[in-house]
């Protein structure tokens, strides 16, 4: 099966004017012919189905799984420190394409931030 590696890199937020190519998270997930995340595919590989997290500070850094409840996609994070599942709005609607955005909520009192895909390639398992 061959599954998608997805960079997201922070894109122009409030506070963030230019953006931080030093933010963002790495995607391992199956899409379809319309650059979709493909839920079918996404059943039968869920185990590989990845999200890292990675930051400046080690300590906002995390590592966990890509799920799926109802029509909707989070990250899920398996140790409390690493923070609660963090929602991705309306993702089963975008097509995830080299410059297309992303927005994430990370916290459950934070602002959502919005994240550009800055790098995709092929990951086989």
């Amino acid at each position: 099966m061959e599954l998608k590696q997805i960079v997201l890199r922070l894109a122009r937020n409030e506070g963030y004017p230019e953006g931080d190519r030093d933010q963002g998270y790495v995607i391992t997930a199956p899409l379809n012919a319309d650059a979709k995340l493909d839920v079918d595919a996404w059943r039968e590989a869920k185990k590989h189905c990845t999200v890292k997290r990675f930051h400046p500070d080690d300590e906002l850094a995390a590592d966990g799984l890509l799920t799926h409840r109802g029509s909707h996609w989070y990250f899920h994070y398996d140790e409390d420190g690493e923070g609660p599942d963090e929602p991705l709005y309306r993702l089963a609607d975008h097509q995830l394409l080299h410059g297309s955005y992303v927005t994430i909520a990370h916290g459950e009192d934070a602002d959502p931030l919005t994240y550009q895909v800055d790098d995709i390639r092929v990951v086989k398992i």
